[in-house]
């Protein structure tokens, strides 16, 4: 879809030309549609150009991918990539030893396991099982 703005003998003319076939080309002039037609038929198809869907929500209206919290704890683990949570591994209050599997992430089809990144205590899990997250998104809070 190619939209123009034409000037002709003063009166302005809003064009939107919506797909080409063949040497028929459905045109759209100051919102009233017309088929025309082309001396000669163009070599590729012109379809028009559909616009993006509403980025999806949760039933409370909150957005489907979560973004990383702003945060000055330096204790959580991060994702170090984007996915999907698949499985939490830990609960809050459990001890944890570095390197121990914490979250399951699935990026690129792949699983990948987030591992601790020093021994402690699970104070808090900052994802649920099934959310999108982004890369740098604090997974889980080790003190």
């Amino acid at each position: 879809m190619k939209q123009y703005k034409y000037k002709i003998n003063g009166n302005l003319y809003n064009v939107t030309v919506n797909d080409v076939e063949d040497n028929i080309a459905t045109v759209e002039v100051n919102g009233t549609s017309y088929k025309v037609e082309l001396d000669k038929p163009i070599k590729t198809t012109i379809k028009p150009v559909l616009s993006p869907a509403a980025a999806p929500t949760t039933p409370s209206g909150a957005p489907v991918v979560t973004r990383p919290a702003a945060t000055a704890k330096s204790n959580a683990v991060k994702s170090p990539l984007p996915g999907v949570i698949l499985d939490i591994k830990v609960k809050e209050g459990d001890m944890v030893k570095k390197g121990q599997v914490v979250v399951v992430l699935e990026a690129m089809k792949m699983e990948n396991n987030i591992n601790a990144d020093k021994d402690g205590k699970v104070t808090a899990i900052k994802v649920n099982k099934g959310d999108s997250i982004l890369e740098g998104t604090d997974l889980v809070v080790i003190e």
